[in-house]
């Protein structure tokens, strides 16, 4: 028997850790909470000082019955949970649902799951840290006091199935704020005019030409409003025969340092921008690595280290490593005058972790990619090269600025500006090996281009003026990323909450994705405005940022959470009320090209309680109803012209290396080359989810006898097929595939499994 239990959250985590401390302890998983407030009622005293009434869930039962059992025997009983709040808070759970408050309970904590960091987590062992627990019980029981109550509101006043949360309501009216932006902008014309220019009487042939750009009037403050056509044309026609002469001429080294490893959101978006993977997506991909996957002779091993963090520190173990890697495989020259150390951090950042980093960055994604996923290893790929860019030697460019006068017989005593910008690169450094992408491609200020050598007083020949029309664009939509980075810029959620988030602001059809930005639905729009009308504290940013700090104070052991439970509790129990009486009833209605076939109106798409149905416009009098014919059904559908839709994906031709686009064909989703039909190549499209039966290949979505199933890429070696689509995420029991077992429910192919989606964060959300 083995003389010490320890408990971790999953049972991958629990066979990684159990390969490095050996036969004297055993590692148990609690499957994530064994705890939580009832999901029938609303599980808050709140004249009680909001004592918790928690509840172990019928499907925890057996797993409290298990680690009690084998806890009896046990020597010390470590708490392995996640390095966090939320982790720290399901260890609090552990000792009071198994009776554990006498034995002896010792807390570990590590940042990645290495032999060396669990070694060193097991020497440094110490007790529960209660601050961090009642900073999870106050946003638990915030969040439940929010969404029990406001939910049910927004039942009754606009329809049944809404839900309303402490952050996703707010983060929700980023999304149709920006919206209404984009609706109450207006556009105003502008030009702009270029001139041509090369050196005077330089040879053609070897004298490049370069473009600059009107500024305005020497001498005078404001630019030339370029309002109109005529305006351009007056002042191009005044630079007629105008001389061209070099005022100023600026030279300056920059250095461009490189980013720095990353944080949890900063994971999120440029896994977003360059892998379009959302964030779901991501963290999920993200715990899979940090758990631990089998690399070959070296087993099951954490690849990077804890997914969820606000800090980019960094060891010193691990800046050596990547140190000496860049020496080994770059050249001394790729590296700085010495390691580079991190500090910033996110506002109102919690615990100090560790950045997200290779747990060894001496394996590098050609030694991983044959042991794991597409979809990990890209992620695997992005991390690694993230964290060895930080600590390799700035980008070197020569930046020129030529300012250049204009004036002649037509410009009335005036003398107009042009400016010309250049960059020539002459030390490529970190971006020979990565480059961070931006929300906004116009940000991106990497276009510049070289000049010539010019001094000043030297003459130009104007070869051409170039007038072109612009128009003022509004603010774009928010993406995942963009909005993520929006939110951590406010102060508003933390690392677990961005994924759960966006993926509720979706599922709950508040809003679509319209060319990967977020657009919100009428619904949306209607949720956002009656929540900001009545309850207009909650929806302030800045509000839900200073609870956010209140959460920290709690942290760190500077405020207690009742007192600050009650100071919000009172006015939003007051505007709850005054909602109840005064927030008007709305029903939400979308417009659509059908007619009624009973007295031929035009009917909207409505929702009730079974889902989105269509509706007659002359209710009452006409009650004329019919169900909204999904994609792919017939009458209406058949109609329609067949077009073939093309989705842009990230993967390149393995015959061509031309982009591939995700496409629909008889026999399911596919990939096939954007050089078609010279270049025939196509391949199926990945799920990310490994094959149970032959380990090698991985599920794709396939097409047969009028029904979609899924089956492995090494068919017809392989013949294994699931009639319900695969989830990324593992059984917690057998780590078997879980798929899709109706709305919010998943079951295990392999076991007996049953139990909900497993979003470990939805409750942070404020569901």
């Amino acid at each position: 028997m083995a003389k010490n239990l320890v408990i971790v959250e999953s049972p991958a985590k629990a066979r990684t850790v159990g390969r490095f401390l050996g036969r004297d302890y055993e590692v148990k998983a609690s499957l994530g909470h064994v705890r939580d407030l009832p999901s029938g009622d609303l599980g808050v005293a709140v004249d009680n000082g909001f004592t918790p009434k928690y509840v172990v869930p019928k499907e925890k039962n057996k797993v409290i019955a298990d680690l009690k059992k084998s806890s009896k025997d046990a020597e010390t009983i470590y708490l392995a949970t996640d390095p966090d709040r939320e982790g720290e808070a399901i260890s609090w759970h552990l000792v009071n649902a198994a009776g554990w408050q006498k034995r002896p309970v010792q807390r570990v904590v590590f940042h990645q799951i290495t032999e060396d960091a669990i070694n060193e987590a097991f020497r440094d062992t110490r007790e529960i840290d209660m601050r961090l627990v009642n900073a999870q019980q106050a946003r638990r029981v915030l969040d439940r006091l929010v969404g029990y109550q406001l939910s049910p509101l927004l039942w009754r006043k606009i329809q049944r199935g809404l839900s309303a949360g402490r952050v996703q309501s707010v983060a929700l009216k980023l999304v149709v704020d920006r919206e209404r932006e984009i609706e109450a902008f207006v556009s105003k014309e502008y030009w702009t005019i270029e001139a041509v220019l090369k050196q005077h009487n330089g040879n053609a042939g070897k004298t490049a030409r370069f473009n600059a750009k009107l500024q305005g009037v020497k001498g005078q403050r404001k630019g030339i409003d370029l309002d109109s056509e005529a305006t351009a044309n007056m002042v191009t026609s005044a630079l007629s025969n105008a001389s061209y002469l070099v005022a100023d001429v600026q030279k300056k080294e920059v250095r461009t340092r490189p980013a720095p490893p990353f944080i949890t959101s900063t994971l999120q978006q440029e896994a977003s921008r360059k892998l379009r993977f959302s964030a779901k997506r991501t963290m999920a991909l993200a715990q899979q690595l940090y758990e631990g996957l089998s690399i070959g002779s070296e087993g099951s091993v954490g690849l990077i280290t804890y997914m969820r963090t606000d800090s980019v520190h960094v060891a010193l173990s691990a800046l050596r490593e990547t140190v000496a890697y860049i020496r080994e495989h770059y050249g001394s020259k790729y590296l700085p005058r010495a390691p580079r150390v991190f500090t910033k951090k996110a506002k109102g950042a919690q615990e100090a972790h560790e950045a997200i980093r290779p747990t060894a960055i001496s394996r590098s994604p050609a030694v991983v990619k044959p042991h794991v996923t597409s979809d990990q290893f890209k992620l695997y790929e992005l991390i690694w090269k993230r964290m060895l860019a930080s600590q390799m030697a700035d980008t070197v460019s020569d930046s020129t600025r030529i300012d250049i006068d204009a004036r002649g017989p037509n410009t009335e005593e005036r003398t107009y500006l042009f400016r010309a910008t250049g960059s020539v690169m002459k030390f490529p450094g970190f971006r020979s090996l990565y480059l961070e992408d931006r929300d906004d491609p116009a940000e991106d200020d990497d276009n510049q281009r070289s000049l010539p050598e010019l001094r000043v007083g030297e003459r130009l020949d104007c070869l051409d003026l170039l007038s072109e029309q612009h128009f003022t664009q509004p603010p774009p939509r928010y993406n995942e990323a963009s909005l993520i980075r929006k939110l951590e810029e406010e102060g508003i959620g933390r690392p677990s909450t961005y994924a759960p988030i966006l993926s509720i602001i979706i599922d709950r059809n508040y809003a679509t994705k319209e060319q990967n930005r977020l657009k919100p639905t009428e619904l949306g729009k209607v949720v956002s405005n009656q929540l900001a009308n009545h309850f207009p504290t909650i929806m302030d940013v800045g509000f839900t940022a200073g609870m956010e700090q209140n959460l920290d104070d709690i942290a760190r052991g500077e405020k207690e959470w009742v007192p600050v439970l009650r100071d919000f509790y009172d006015p939003f129990q007051e505007a709850l009320t005054s909602a109840t009486e005064e927030m008007p009833r709305v029903r939400v209605e979308e417009p659509s090209e059908e007619t009624c076939d009973l007295c031929e109106k035009p009917m909207v798409i409505k929702t009730g309680r079974f889902g989105r149905f269509l509706a007659c416009t002359g209710f009452p009098e006409c009650k004329g109803r019919k169900p909204l014919k999904q994609e792919g059904s017939t009458s209406a559908a058949e109609a329609m012209p067949k077009v073939q839709v093309a989705e842009p994906s990230d993967e390149k031709c393995d015959l061509c290396e031309q982009p591939m686009v995700v496409k629909t064909g008889r026999y399911g989703r596919f990939l096939a080359c954007t050089g078609f039909p010279k270049c025939k190549g196509k391949k199926p499209l990945s799920l990310g989810v490994k094959c149970s039966n032959c380990d090698t290949g991985e599920l794709v979505e396939r097409r047969g006898r009028g029904r979609t199933f899924y089956g492995c890429t090494n068919y017809p070696q392989c013949t294994f097929t699931l009639s319900r689509r695969p989830l990324p995420e593992s059984c917690p029991e057998c780590r078997g595939i879980l798929v899709s077992s109706g709305r919010n429910a998943v079951r295990c192919s392999s076991c007996s499994y049953r139990g909900p989606i497993p979003e470990r964060e939805l409750a942070e959300a404020g569901v």
